[in-house]
C-alpha cells in the first residue's frame, strides 16, 4: 500500500519547481493532493500528469496571499474528500525587480513578497487547522529557504519573509501540539526551479558560467533537484517524523555547514 493512501494534502504554489515536485511525490504515494497556484496553465499540466498516480491530484487556481482563496482551498478538502491531513505550504516569490538594497525598494515589491511567502503560511494555518483539531491531528511543512537562516545581499524582503516563517513554525508548534498537529519546515538550499531562473536573469551574467558558480558554492559540488526536496517533505510529513515538531531541515548540499556561503 501507497504510504500516504486516504491522506489528504493541499501543496500552495504547487504548480512548477518544489512544489510540483511535492505534489507528484504525495500523489505517488497514493494521497488526495490538491494543488494550488496563480499558473492556471501549469496547474492543469500537473494534473494531466498526474492522471497515472496511485493516489489523485486535482488544481484550483487561488491565490493564498488573499484570505477567501485559501478558505476555499481548506473548504474543498472537507467537503470534497472528507477532511485534511497534511498541509504544505510552500508557494514563494522573489521577483527579479526585487533583488536591490532595501532603501530602493519599493512598499508594494516589500508587501507582495510577505504576503505571498509569510502571510499566506498564516492565513492557511488559520483555515486548515480547525479540520485537523476534529480528525485529532495532522501536519503543516512549510517551504522556508537558508536565507531565513544566512541570508545574501539584495534581498531584504525574501529574506524577512523565510526568516520569519522559521519562527513561525516553532511558535505554531508549540499552539498546536495538545492537538496532534506537527509544525515543520525545509530549508531549501539553492534548487534547480525558476527562481533560479529569476536570479540568474536579475544578475545579468552568463547563465552557464552562473550556475556553475551556484553549484560550487554547495560542498557537494552541484545544485539540489525539486524532488530531493519532496523527500525530505514526505518525510516529515509520515509517521516516520511522528516526534517532530517545530524544528526545520536544511536540504542544501552543505551550505549551511559550510558557514559563510553568501
Amino acid at each position: 500500500m501507497a504510504a500516504f493512501s486516504g491522506r489528504n494534502v493541499i501543496v500552495t504554489g504547487g504548480a512548477k519547481g518544489i512544489g510540483r515536485a511535492i505534489c507528484a511525490a504525495f500523489a505517488r504515494e497514493g494521497a488526495r493532493v490538491l494543488c494550488a497556484d496563480v499558473d492556471a496553465a501549469a496547474g492543469q499540466r500537473m494534473e494531466a500528469d498526474a492522471a497515472g498516480s496511485a493516489g489523485q491530484l486535482r488544481f484550483r487556481e487561488a491565490d493564498v496571499a488573499r484570505a477567501d482563496d485559501c478558505e476555499g482551498l481548506a473548504r474543498f478538502a472537507v467537503e470534497e474528500w472528507g477532511g485534511l491531513d497534511v498541509v504544505c505550504n510552500n508557494v514563494g516569490i522573489q521577483p527579479i525587480a526585487s533583488y536591490r538594497p532595501a532603501h530602493e525598494l519599493s512598499e508594494e515589491q516589500w508587501d507582495r513578497i510577505l504576503d505571498v511567502n509569510l502571510k499566506s503560511c498564516f492565513l492557511m494555518t488559520r483555515v486548515c487547522v480547525p479540520p485537523m483539531i476534529a480528525a485529532g491531528g495532522g501536519v503543516i511543512i512549510n517551504t522556508a529557504s537558508v536565507q531565513g537562516l544566512q541570508s545574501a545581499r539584495g534581498v531584504s524582503a525574501y529574506a524577512a519573509s523565510k526568516g520569519g516563517i522559521l519562527s513561525l513554525t516553532r511558535q505554531l508548534a508549540l499552539d498546536y501540539a495538545e492537538h496532534g498537529i506537527r509544525v515543520l519546515a525545509v530549508n531549501p538550499g539553492t534548487i534547480d526551479t525558476p527562481l533560479v531562473d529569476e536570479a540568474v536573469a536579475a544578475a545579468g551574467g552568463d547563465d552557464a558560467a552562473m550556475r556553475a558558480d551556484m553549484a560550487a558554492a554547495h560542498p557537494l559540488g552541484r545544485i539540489g533537484r525539486p524532488e530531493e526536496i519532496a523527500e525530505a517533505v514526505l518525510f516529515l510529513a509520515s509517521d516516520r517524523a511522528s516526534f517532530m515538531t517545530g524544528e526545520s531541515v536544511c536540504v542544501d548540499g552543505g551550505l549551511m555547514a559550510l558557514g559563510a556561503w553568501a
